[in-house]
Protein backbone atom coordinates (compact mmCIF):
# COMPACT_ATOMS: atom_id res chain seq x y z
CA UNK A 1 0.00 0.00 0.00
CA UNK A 2 1.40 3.27 -0.68
CA UNK A 3 2.35 5.65 1.96
CA UNK A 4 1.07 8.95 1.75
CA UNK A 5 2.97 12.12 2.48
CA UNK A 6 2.85 14.82 4.98
CA UNK A 7 3.96 17.80 3.05
CA UNK A 8 5.45 21.26 4.03
CA UNK A 9 3.47 24.15 3.42
CA UNK A 10 4.91 26.59 0.69
CA UNK A 11 7.72 28.65 2.25
CA UNK A 12 6.07 32.42 2.54
CA UNK A 13 8.14 35.34 2.56
CA UNK A 14 7.78 38.20 5.31
CA UNK A 15 6.70 40.55 2.05
CA UNK A 16 4.08 37.59 1.14
CA UNK A 17 2.64 37.28 4.71
CA UNK A 18 2.07 40.76 5.44
CA UNK A 19 -0.21 41.09 2.12
CA UNK A 20 -2.15 38.53 3.13
CA UNK A 21 -2.69 39.78 6.28
CA UNK A 22 -4.50 42.87 4.62
CA UNK A 23 -6.77 40.94 2.15
CA UNK A 24 -9.73 40.85 5.37
CA UNK A 25 -8.86 44.84 5.65
CA UNK A 26 -9.33 45.56 1.79
CA UNK A 27 -12.12 47.27 1.63
CA UNK A 28 -11.09 50.06 4.17
CA UNK A 29 -7.41 50.16 2.98
CA UNK A 30 -9.15 51.19 -0.42
CA UNK A 31 -11.44 53.32 0.69
CA UNK A 32 -8.69 55.84 2.89
CA UNK A 33 -6.57 55.25 -0.91
CA UNK A 34 -9.41 57.22 -2.01
CA UNK A 35 -9.84 59.66 0.46
CA UNK A 36 -5.98 60.80 0.38
CA UNK A 37 -6.48 60.65 -3.41
CA UNK A 38 -9.52 62.86 -2.71
CA UNK A 39 -7.14 64.94 -0.20
CA UNK A 40 -4.39 65.22 -3.29
CA UNK A 41 -7.30 66.74 -5.72
CA UNK A 42 -7.98 69.54 -3.15
CA UNK A 43 -4.56 70.28 -2.70
CA UNK A 44 -4.52 70.89 -6.42
CA UNK A 45 -7.22 72.79 -6.63
CA UNK A 46 -6.33 74.62 -3.75
CA UNK A 47 -3.12 75.73 -5.16
CA UNK A 48 -4.49 76.26 -8.80
CA UNK A 49 -6.79 78.73 -6.80
CA UNK A 50 -4.28 80.54 -4.77
CA UNK A 51 -2.12 80.53 -8.21
CA UNK A 52 -5.19 82.42 -9.97
CA UNK A 53 -5.43 84.73 -7.11
CA UNK A 54 -2.26 85.71 -6.67
CA UNK A 55 -1.63 86.33 -10.19
CA UNK A 56 -4.95 88.76 -10.70
CA UNK A 57 -3.58 90.82 -7.95
CA UNK A 58 -0.13 90.87 -9.79
CA UNK A 59 -1.79 91.99 -12.54
CA UNK A 60 -4.46 94.62 -10.67
CA UNK A 61 -1.07 96.12 -9.67
CA UNK A 62 -2.30 95.28 -6.17
CA UNK A 63 -4.77 98.33 -6.71
CA UNK A 64 -6.58 100.00 -3.64
CA UNK A 65 -9.92 98.83 -4.89
CA UNK A 66 -8.78 95.05 -5.00
CA UNK A 67 -6.71 95.45 -1.38
CA UNK A 68 -10.25 96.84 0.37
CA UNK A 69 -12.52 95.24 -1.44
CA UNK A 70 -12.69 91.84 -3.21
CA UNK A 71 -15.16 92.23 -6.28
CA UNK A 72 -17.96 90.17 -6.43
CA UNK A 73 -16.80 87.97 -8.66
CA UNK A 74 -14.07 86.65 -6.68
CA UNK A 75 -16.29 85.63 -3.84
CA UNK A 76 -17.11 82.04 -5.44
CA UNK A 77 -13.12 81.59 -6.00
CA UNK A 78 -12.68 82.26 -2.26
CA UNK A 79 -15.79 80.31 -0.61
CA UNK A 80 -13.82 77.41 -3.19
CA UNK A 81 -10.52 78.02 -1.34
CA UNK A 82 -11.94 77.45 1.63
CA UNK A 83 -13.86 74.44 1.14
CA UNK A 84 -10.83 73.10 -0.30
CA UNK A 85 -8.57 73.97 3.21
CA UNK A 86 -11.64 72.69 5.16
CA UNK A 87 -12.56 69.74 3.25
CA UNK A 88 -9.15 68.63 3.31
CA UNK A 89 -8.10 67.98 7.07
CA UNK A 90 -11.45 66.02 7.19
CA UNK A 91 -10.11 63.88 4.33
CA UNK A 92 -7.10 62.94 6.06
CA UNK A 93 -8.68 62.09 9.29
CA UNK A 94 -10.85 59.66 7.35
CA UNK A 95 -7.85 58.04 6.00
CA UNK A 96 -6.51 57.82 9.41
CA UNK A 97 -9.21 56.45 11.15
CA UNK A 98 -9.50 54.02 8.51
CA UNK A 99 -5.86 53.04 8.82
CA UNK A 100 -6.27 52.44 12.52
CA UNK A 101 -9.31 50.46 12.27
CA UNK A 102 -7.56 48.22 9.64
CA UNK A 103 -4.29 48.20 11.86
CA UNK A 104 -6.24 46.95 15.17
CA UNK A 105 -8.29 44.52 13.05
CA UNK A 106 -5.35 42.95 11.56
CA UNK A 107 -3.06 42.80 14.44
CA UNK A 108 -6.07 41.17 16.64
CA UNK A 109 -6.12 38.78 13.97
CA UNK A 110 -2.36 37.83 14.24
CA UNK A 111 -2.23 38.13 17.77
CA UNK A 112 -5.26 35.12 17.68
CA UNK A 113 -3.44 32.79 15.28
CA UNK A 114 -0.55 33.33 17.35
CA UNK A 115 -1.88 32.19 20.49
CA UNK A 116 -3.68 29.37 18.20
CA UNK A 117 -0.97 28.12 17.32
CA UNK A 118 0.58 28.06 20.67
CA UNK A 119 -1.87 26.42 22.26
CA UNK A 120 -1.98 23.56 20.50
CA UNK A 121 -0.77 20.25 22.60
CA UNK A 122 1.62 19.57 20.34
CA UNK A 123 3.16 23.23 20.28
CA UNK A 124 3.15 23.38 24.24
CA UNK A 125 5.15 19.99 24.09
CA UNK A 126 7.39 20.95 21.83
CA UNK A 127 8.48 25.21 21.89
CA UNK A 128 11.72 26.10 23.65
CA UNK A 129 11.37 29.72 23.63
CA UNK A 130 11.32 31.12 27.18
CA UNK A 131 8.00 32.88 28.20
CA UNK A 132 9.10 35.98 28.25
CA UNK A 133 10.10 35.27 24.33
CA UNK A 134 6.85 34.24 23.89
CA UNK A 135 5.26 37.30 25.14
CA UNK A 136 7.83 39.11 23.10
CA UNK A 137 6.50 37.39 20.03
CA UNK A 138 2.72 37.59 21.23
CA UNK A 139 2.74 41.76 21.83
CA UNK A 140 6.20 43.45 20.99
CA UNK A 141 6.31 41.63 17.53
CA UNK A 142 2.70 41.99 16.33
CA UNK A 143 2.40 45.31 17.31
CA UNK A 144 5.62 46.51 15.69
CA UNK A 145 3.11 45.97 12.23
CA UNK A 146 1.11 49.21 13.68
CA UNK A 147 3.25 51.59 11.42
CA UNK A 148 3.53 49.63 8.58
CA UNK A 149 -0.53 48.91 8.44
CA UNK A 150 -1.40 52.80 9.27
CA UNK A 151 0.75 54.44 7.27
CA UNK A 152 3.23 52.55 4.89
CA UNK A 153 0.39 50.73 3.12
CA UNK A 154 -1.38 53.26 1.85
CA UNK A 155 1.74 55.90 1.53
CA UNK A 156 3.41 52.83 -1.08
CA UNK A 157 0.33 53.28 -3.15
CA UNK A 158 0.01 57.11 -3.01
CA UNK A 159 3.96 57.43 -3.75
CA UNK A 160 3.07 56.22 -6.88
CA UNK A 161 -0.30 57.51 -8.09
CA UNK A 162 -0.16 61.00 -6.63
CA UNK A 163 3.16 61.98 -8.55
CA UNK A 164 2.00 60.85 -12.27
CA UNK A 165 -1.37 62.93 -11.24
CA UNK A 166 0.57 65.84 -10.56
CA UNK A 167 2.89 65.02 -14.13
CA UNK A 168 -0.69 65.14 -15.57
CA UNK A 169 -1.71 68.12 -14.72
CA UNK A 170 1.79 70.21 -14.94
CA UNK A 171 2.55 69.06 -18.20
CA UNK A 172 0.05 71.04 -20.19
CA UNK A 173 1.84 74.51 -18.57
CA UNK A 174 5.42 72.99 -19.06
CA UNK A 175 6.34 69.68 -20.22
CA UNK A 176 10.00 70.18 -18.99
CA UNK A 177 9.15 70.86 -15.31
CA UNK A 178 7.80 67.68 -15.85
CA UNK A 179 10.33 65.95 -17.39
CA UNK A 180 12.66 67.77 -14.83
CA UNK A 181 10.67 66.28 -12.15
CA UNK A 182 10.41 62.75 -13.60
CA UNK A 183 14.39 62.23 -13.98
CA UNK A 184 14.54 63.06 -10.58
CA UNK A 185 11.89 61.49 -9.23
CA UNK A 186 13.78 57.92 -8.83
CA UNK A 187 16.53 59.13 -6.91
CA UNK A 188 14.35 58.97 -4.17
CA UNK A 189 13.52 55.98 -3.93
CA UNK A 190 16.80 54.32 -5.05
CA UNK A 191 18.07 55.49 -1.80
CA UNK A 192 15.12 54.67 0.25
CA UNK A 193 15.38 50.94 -0.94
CA UNK A 194 19.57 51.32 -0.22
CA UNK A 195 18.97 52.63 3.31
CA UNK A 196 15.99 50.67 3.83
CA UNK A 197 17.64 46.89 3.56
CA UNK A 198 20.24 48.74 6.58
CA UNK A 199 17.46 49.33 7.89
CA UNK A 200 15.62 46.10 7.98
CA UNK A 201 18.84 44.36 9.14
CA UNK A 202 18.98 46.57 12.11
CA UNK A 203 15.34 46.22 12.98
CA UNK A 204 15.42 42.31 12.63
CA UNK A 205 18.33 42.50 15.46
CA UNK A 206 16.59 44.73 17.73
CA UNK A 207 13.77 42.66 17.56
CA UNK A 208 15.72 39.56 18.84
CA UNK A 209 17.33 41.66 21.56
CA UNK A 210 13.92 42.74 22.96
CA UNK A 211 13.15 39.04 22.88
CA UNK A 212 16.13 37.59 25.13
CA UNK A 213 15.93 40.49 27.09
CA UNK A 214 12.52 40.07 28.00
CA UNK A 215 13.19 36.58 28.82
CA UNK A 216 15.79 37.21 30.72
CA UNK A 217 14.39 39.90 32.96
CA UNK A 218 11.34 36.83 33.39
CA UNK A 219 14.34 34.49 34.44
CA UNK A 220 15.71 37.04 37.10
CA UNK A 221 12.43 37.58 38.50
CA UNK A 222 10.83 34.63 38.88
CA UNK A 223 14.39 33.47 40.62
CA UNK A 224 14.23 36.71 42.73
CA UNK A 225 14.42 34.57 46.16
CA UNK A 226 16.89 32.66 45.29
CA UNK A 227 19.22 35.86 43.92
CA UNK A 228 18.32 37.69 47.64
CA UNK A 229 19.09 34.26 49.15
CA UNK A 230 22.28 34.20 47.46
CA UNK A 231 22.75 37.87 47.96
CA UNK A 232 23.26 38.39 44.16
CA UNK A 233 20.73 40.82 43.37
CA UNK A 234 23.77 43.26 42.36
CA UNK A 235 24.98 41.16 40.13
CA UNK A 236 21.68 40.15 38.23
CA UNK A 237 20.72 44.58 38.26
CA UNK A 238 24.46 44.35 36.60
CA UNK A 239 23.04 41.81 33.37
CA UNK A 240 19.86 43.83 33.26
CA UNK A 241 21.31 47.02 32.97
CA UNK A 242 23.97 45.72 29.90
CA UNK A 243 21.53 44.10 28.37
CA UNK A 244 19.15 47.27 28.56
CA UNK A 245 22.44 49.36 27.52
CA UNK A 246 23.09 46.91 24.19
CA UNK A 247 18.98 46.90 23.56
CA UNK A 248 19.35 51.04 23.84
CA UNK A 249 22.71 51.01 21.49
CA UNK A 250 20.69 49.13 18.99
CA UNK A 251 17.74 51.39 19.33
CA UNK A 252 19.84 54.21 18.59
CA UNK A 253 21.10 52.22 15.43
CA UNK A 254 17.94 52.19 14.28
CA UNK A 255 16.89 55.47 14.96
CA UNK A 256 20.47 56.83 12.87
CA UNK A 257 19.72 55.12 10.02
CA UNK A 258 16.03 56.30 9.62
CA UNK A 259 17.42 59.98 10.57
CA UNK A 260 20.32 59.56 7.62
CA UNK A 261 17.49 58.15 4.99
CA UNK A 262 15.17 61.20 5.75
CA UNK A 263 18.02 63.57 5.92
CA UNK A 264 18.98 62.09 2.48
CA UNK A 265 15.72 62.24 0.92
CA UNK A 266 15.29 65.57 1.98
CA UNK A 267 18.86 67.02 0.37
CA UNK A 268 17.37 65.51 -3.02
CA UNK A 269 14.01 66.48 -2.49
CA UNK A 270 15.15 70.10 -2.24
CA UNK A 271 17.61 69.52 -4.63
CA UNK A 272 15.29 69.15 -7.53
CA UNK A 273 12.65 71.42 -6.25
CA UNK A 274 15.56 74.28 -6.15
CA UNK A 275 16.33 72.67 -9.75
CA UNK A 276 12.44 73.35 -10.86
CA UNK A 277 12.49 76.63 -9.31
CA UNK A 278 15.55 78.04 -10.96
CA UNK A 279 14.26 77.07 -14.59
CA UNK A 280 10.83 78.70 -13.85
CA UNK A 281 12.50 81.72 -12.33
CA UNK A 282 15.05 82.20 -15.50
CA UNK A 283 12.28 81.52 -17.92
CA UNK A 284 9.81 84.38 -16.38
CA UNK A 285 13.22 86.66 -16.19
CA UNK A 286 13.56 85.70 -20.08
CA UNK A 287 17.10 84.92 -19.86
CA UNK A 288 17.03 81.21 -20.61
CA UNK A 289 19.88 79.90 -22.47
CA UNK A 290 17.40 79.00 -25.10
CA UNK A 291 15.11 80.88 -24.98
CA UNK A 292 16.26 84.52 -24.56
CA UNK A 293 13.51 87.30 -23.84
CA UNK A 294 10.68 84.34 -24.06
CA UNK A 295 8.68 83.85 -21.60
CA UNK A 296 7.96 79.78 -22.01
CA UNK A 297 5.54 79.38 -18.82
CA UNK A 298 3.25 82.44 -17.64
CA UNK A 299 3.15 83.86 -14.15
CA UNK A 300 0.33 81.92 -12.91
CA UNK A 301 1.35 78.92 -14.77
CA UNK A 302 4.80 79.01 -12.88
CA UNK A 303 3.40 79.56 -9.64
CA UNK A 304 0.51 77.06 -10.26
CA UNK A 305 3.68 74.76 -10.89
CA UNK A 306 6.50 75.88 -8.08
CA UNK A 307 3.62 75.32 -5.22
CA UNK A 308 3.08 71.50 -6.58
CA UNK A 309 6.90 70.85 -6.87
CA UNK A 310 7.24 69.92 -3.39
CA UNK A 311 3.90 68.00 -3.17
CA UNK A 312 5.19 65.85 -6.09
CA UNK A 313 8.28 64.79 -3.77
CA UNK A 314 6.04 64.44 -0.48
CA UNK A 315 4.40 61.40 -1.30
CA UNK A 316 7.87 59.89 -1.66
CA UNK A 317 9.47 61.77 1.18
CA UNK A 318 6.54 60.36 3.45
CA UNK A 319 7.34 57.04 2.21
CA UNK A 320 10.91 57.48 2.78
CA UNK A 321 10.33 58.16 6.46
CA UNK A 322 7.54 55.12 6.85
CA UNK A 323 9.93 52.67 5.24
CA UNK A 324 11.54 51.99 8.41
CA UNK A 325 7.78 51.00 9.87
CA UNK A 326 7.83 48.55 6.82
CA UNK A 327 11.55 47.23 8.06
CA UNK A 328 10.18 46.58 11.44
CA UNK A 329 7.31 45.19 10.01
CA UNK A 330 9.28 42.37 7.78
CA UNK A 331 11.68 41.78 10.58
CA UNK A 332 8.67 40.68 12.92
CA UNK A 333 7.03 38.96 10.47
CA UNK A 334 10.02 36.40 10.56
CA UNK A 335 9.66 36.32 13.62
CA UNK A 336 6.50 34.99 13.86
CA UNK A 337 6.18 33.01 10.71
CA UNK A 338 7.35 29.85 12.18
CA UNK A 339 4.53 30.21 14.36
CA UNK A 340 2.27 31.15 11.52
CA UNK A 341 3.54 28.65 9.80
CA UNK A 342 2.37 26.05 12.28
CA UNK A 343 -0.83 27.84 12.71
CA UNK A 344 -1.24 27.61 9.31
CA UNK A 345 -0.67 23.63 8.77
CA UNK A 346 -2.80 21.14 10.97
CA UNK A 347 -2.09 17.65 11.35
CA UNK A 348 -5.75 16.19 9.65
CA UNK A 349 -5.28 12.64 10.62
CA UNK A 350 -8.75 11.04 11.95
CA UNK A 351 -7.60 7.32 12.38
CA UNK A 352 -6.69 5.88 15.35
CA UNK A 353 -3.57 3.93 16.09
CA UNK A 354 -3.64 0.60 15.60
CA UNK A 355 -1.72 -2.16 16.73
CA UNK A 356 -0.34 -3.08 19.53
CA UNK A 357 2.10 -1.08 22.18
CA UNK A 358 4.82 -0.25 22.79
CA UNK A 359 4.83 0.94 19.18
CA UNK A 360 7.16 0.63 16.26
CA UNK A 361 8.24 3.70 14.55
CA UNK A 362 9.55 3.78 10.63
CA UNK A 363 10.83 6.84 8.80
CA UNK A 364 11.82 7.13 5.08
CA UNK A 365 13.35 9.65 3.06
CA UNK A 366 12.01 12.50 6.19
CA UNK A 367 12.65 16.13 5.85
CA UNK A 368 11.75 19.32 7.71
CA UNK A 369 12.74 22.71 6.14
CA UNK A 370 12.16 25.65 8.17
CA UNK A 371 9.99 29.07 7.10
CA UNK A 372 12.72 30.74 5.28
CA UNK A 373 13.33 27.11 3.32
CA UNK A 374 16.58 26.19 5.06
CA UNK A 375 16.99 22.33 6.25
CA UNK A 376 16.52 21.40 9.40
CA UNK A 377 16.34 16.94 9.46
CA UNK A 378 17.65 14.94 6.78
CA UNK A 379 16.88 11.82 7.66
CA UNK A 380 17.35 8.97 5.54
CA UNK A 381 16.49 6.33 7.55
CA UNK A 382 14.64 5.30 11.01
CA UNK A 383 13.53 1.66 12.37
CA UNK A 384 12.73 1.58 15.88
CA UNK A 385 11.49 -1.91 16.74
CA UNK A 386 8.46 -1.40 19.23
CA UNK A 387 10.22 -1.52 22.83
CA UNK A 388 13.60 -0.55 21.97
CA UNK A 389 15.37 2.26 22.40
CA UNK A 390 17.38 5.12 20.19
CA UNK A 391 20.18 7.13 21.03
CA UNK A 392 19.73 10.58 19.25
CA UNK A 393 23.33 12.38 18.98
CA UNK A 394 24.38 15.60 16.22
CA UNK A 395 25.50 18.66 16.19
CA UNK A 396 23.44 21.62 17.18
CA UNK A 397 20.90 22.04 14.24
CA UNK A 398 21.50 18.55 12.66
CA UNK A 399 17.52 18.11 13.18
CA UNK A 400 17.83 15.91 16.80
CA UNK A 401 14.62 18.22 18.07
CA UNK A 402 12.89 18.51 15.02
CA UNK A 403 12.51 15.18 14.65
CA UNK A 404 10.63 15.01 18.16
CA UNK A 405 8.69 17.62 17.28
CA UNK A 406 7.46 15.78 13.64
CA UNK A 407 6.65 13.24 16.14
CA UNK A 408 4.60 15.47 18.35
CA UNK A 409 2.63 16.45 15.23
CA UNK A 410 4.23 19.98 16.09
CA UNK A 411 6.33 20.18 12.15
CA UNK A 412 5.32 19.44 8.78
CA UNK A 413 7.55 17.60 7.39
CA UNK A 414 8.10 15.22 3.76
CA UNK A 415 8.59 11.93 3.11
CA UNK A 416 7.33 8.79 4.52
CA UNK A 417 6.52 8.19 8.32
CA UNK A 418 4.83 4.90 9.68
CA UNK A 419 3.81 4.16 13.44
CA UNK A 420 3.61 0.15 13.91
CA UNK A 421 3.21 0.27 10.05
CA UNK A 422 0.03 2.98 9.84
CA UNK A 423 0.81 6.17 8.12
CA UNK A 424 1.61 8.95 10.56
CA UNK A 425 0.20 11.12 8.36
CA UNK A 426 -3.69 9.37 9.14
CA UNK A 427 -3.47 9.18 12.56
CA UNK A 428 -5.75 11.20 14.83
CA UNK A 429 -3.07 13.52 16.79
CA UNK A 430 -4.73 13.62 20.55
CA UNK A 431 -5.44 10.01 20.25
CA UNK A 432 -1.57 9.41 19.13
CA UNK A 433 -0.64 11.99 21.72
CA UNK A 434 -2.08 10.21 24.22
CA UNK A 435 0.17 7.33 23.78
CA UNK A 436 3.39 8.87 24.36
CA UNK A 437 5.38 11.41 26.82
CA UNK A 438 7.60 13.60 26.21
CA UNK A 439 10.49 15.29 28.43
CA UNK A 440 11.99 18.83 27.32
CA UNK A 441 15.62 20.01 28.89
CA UNK A 442 13.87 22.12 31.12
CA UNK A 443 10.74 20.52 32.69
CA UNK A 444 8.01 22.86 33.92
CA UNK A 445 7.14 22.92 37.47
CA UNK A 446 4.06 25.27 39.05
CA UNK A 447 4.52 26.70 42.84
CA UNK A 448 2.83 24.35 44.53
CA UNK A 449 2.98 21.04 46.69
CA UNK A 450 5.52 18.33 45.47
CA UNK A 451 2.08 16.45 45.07
CA UNK A 452 0.60 19.11 43.55
CA UNK A 453 3.41 18.80 40.94
CA UNK A 454 3.70 15.40 40.08
CA UNK A 455 -0.44 15.06 40.33
CA UNK A 456 0.17 17.51 36.73
CA UNK A 457 1.12 14.28 34.70
CA UNK A 458 -1.83 12.24 36.93
CA UNK A 459 -4.32 14.05 38.73
CA UNK A 460 -6.22 11.12 40.10
CA UNK A 461 -2.97 9.80 41.36
CA UNK A 462 -3.58 8.78 45.09
CA UNK A 463 -0.51 9.25 47.34
CA UNK A 464 0.18 5.78 47.40
CA UNK A 465 1.18 5.97 43.93
CA UNK A 466 2.36 9.70 44.36
CA UNK A 467 5.11 7.89 46.79
CA UNK A 468 5.85 4.61 44.92
CA UNK A 469 6.57 6.71 41.48
CA UNK A 470 9.28 8.84 43.86
CA UNK A 471 10.66 5.77 45.00
CA UNK A 472 11.46 4.01 41.69
CA UNK A 473 12.99 7.29 40.47
CA UNK A 474 15.59 7.12 43.37
CA UNK A 475 13.68 9.89 45.71
CA UNK A 476 12.90 8.19 48.89
CA UNK A 477 14.89 10.01 50.71
CA UNK A 478 13.88 13.25 50.06
CA UNK A 479 9.58 12.18 50.18
CA UNK A 480 10.45 10.63 53.76
CA UNK A 481 12.48 14.23 54.88
CA UNK A 482 9.71 16.70 53.47
CA UNK A 483 6.89 14.60 52.33
CA UNK A 484 4.83 15.25 49.75
CA UNK A 485 3.41 18.57 51.11
CA UNK A 486 6.52 20.12 50.62
CA UNK A 487 6.09 23.27 48.91
CA UNK A 488 7.99 23.80 45.84
CA UNK A 489 8.26 26.85 43.48
CA UNK A 490 7.48 27.48 40.09
CA UNK A 491 11.39 26.72 38.81
CA UNK A 492 11.49 24.40 40.99
CA UNK A 493 14.39 25.98 42.88
CA UNK A 494 14.97 24.07 46.56
CA UNK A 495 16.15 20.99 44.79
CA UNK A 496 19.11 20.57 42.85
CA UNK A 497 19.23 19.51 38.79
CA UNK A 498 19.52 15.68 39.57
CA UNK A 499 16.13 15.59 41.87
CA UNK A 500 14.52 18.05 39.48
CA UNK A 501 15.34 15.50 36.82
CA UNK A 502 14.31 12.55 38.83
CA UNK A 503 11.05 14.23 39.50
CA UNK A 504 10.07 14.95 36.16
CA UNK A 505 10.74 11.20 35.05
CA UNK A 506 8.61 10.48 38.34
CA UNK A 507 6.05 11.98 36.40
CA UNK A 508 6.44 9.92 33.27
CA UNK A 509 6.24 7.18 35.73
CA UNK A 510 2.50 8.13 36.79
CA UNK A 511 1.64 8.75 32.91
CA UNK A 512 2.95 5.51 32.01
CA UNK A 513 2.88 6.13 28.50
CA UNK A 514 4.24 3.71 25.87
CA UNK A 515 6.32 5.76 23.99
CA UNK A 516 8.76 8.48 25.32
CA UNK A 517 10.33 11.25 23.52
CA UNK A 518 13.26 12.52 25.85
CA UNK A 519 14.81 15.91 24.63
CA UNK A 520 18.52 15.83 26.63
CA UNK A 521 16.77 15.60 30.03
CA UNK A 522 20.32 15.42 31.56
CA UNK A 523 21.93 18.86 29.50
CA UNK A 524 22.10 20.74 33.10
CA UNK A 525 23.57 18.43 35.03
CA UNK A 526 26.92 17.32 36.02
CA UNK A 527 28.88 14.34 35.01
CA UNK A 528 28.15 12.01 37.82
CA UNK A 529 24.12 13.30 37.73
CA UNK A 530 23.60 12.35 34.22
CA UNK A 531 25.29 9.32 34.85
CA UNK A 532 22.59 8.32 37.40
CA UNK A 533 19.93 9.73 35.36
CA UNK A 534 20.71 7.30 32.02
CA UNK A 535 20.77 4.55 34.35
CA UNK A 536 17.76 5.14 36.07
CA UNK A 537 16.66 5.39 31.96
CA UNK A 538 17.85 2.09 31.78
CA UNK A 539 15.26 0.74 34.49
CA UNK A 540 12.44 2.83 33.83
CA UNK A 541 12.66 1.98 29.76
CA UNK A 542 11.49 -1.60 30.30
CA UNK A 543 8.52 -2.42 28.22
CA UNK A 544 8.80 1.10 26.07
CA UNK A 545 9.60 2.55 23.16
CA UNK A 546 12.04 5.05 23.97
CA UNK A 547 14.10 7.76 21.65
CA UNK A 548 16.27 9.79 23.76
CA UNK A 549 18.48 13.08 22.75
CA UNK A 550 21.56 13.36 24.43
CA UNK A 551 25.51 14.95 23.50
CA UNK A 552 26.86 12.20 25.86
CA UNK A 553 26.81 8.93 25.63
CA UNK A 554 28.11 8.34 29.32
CA UNK A 555 25.68 5.89 31.30
CA UNK A 556 23.82 4.53 27.93
CA UNK A 557 25.35 1.48 26.72
CA UNK A 558 22.75 -0.30 27.07
CA UNK A 559 20.63 1.65 24.59
CA UNK A 560 19.66 -0.72 21.52
CA UNK A 561 20.33 1.88 18.79
CA UNK A 562 22.37 4.91 18.15
CA UNK A 563 21.63 7.59 15.47
CA UNK A 564 24.18 9.98 14.96
CA UNK A 565 22.57 13.47 12.34
CA UNK A 566 24.72 15.80 10.39
CA UNK A 567 23.21 18.38 8.32
CA UNK A 568 23.28 16.76 5.23
CA UNK A 569 23.33 13.10 5.73
CA UNK A 570 22.27 10.47 8.84
CA UNK A 571 24.09 7.12 9.66
CA UNK A 572 22.81 4.96 11.95
CA UNK A 573 24.55 2.26 14.17
CA UNK A 574 23.72 -0.23 16.50
CA UNK A 575 25.24 -0.54 19.42
CA UNK A 576 27.51 -3.10 20.31
CA UNK A 577 25.46 -4.72 22.89
CA UNK A 578 22.35 -4.55 21.28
Amino acid sequence: MPVKTATRPETVSAASRLRQLQVPQQRRLRLALLLALGSSLLLIGQYGLLAWLLNQWLQAGLNSDFSTTAPPALLPVFIALAGCMLLRPALQYGRERLCLAASVQIRHQLRERVLHALAQPASQLAHSDSEGELASRVLDQVDALDGYLQRYVVQAQLALLVPLLLLVVITPFSGLAALLLLLTAPLVPLFMIILGKAASASSRKQLQALSRLGGRFLDLVRGMRTLQQLQATAQAQEQVAQAAEGYRQRTMAVLRLAFLSSAVLEFFAALSIALVAVYLGLGLLGILPWAKEVIPVPYAGALFILLLAPEFYAPLRQLGNDYHAKADAEAAMQELEPLLQQSGWQHSGEQPLQGSLPVCIQARDVRVCSAAGRSRLQLESLHLPAGHSLLLQGASGAGKSSLLQVLLGALPYSGSLTINGQDFATLHLPDWLDALDYLAQTPGFIEGSLADNLRLACPPATDTQLQQALSQVGLGELLAERGLDWPLSERGSGLSGGQLSRLALARLLLRDRPLWLLDEPTAHLDPDSRRQIHQLLQQLARGRSLILVSHSSTGLDWVDQRLELTASTVAEVPNATA
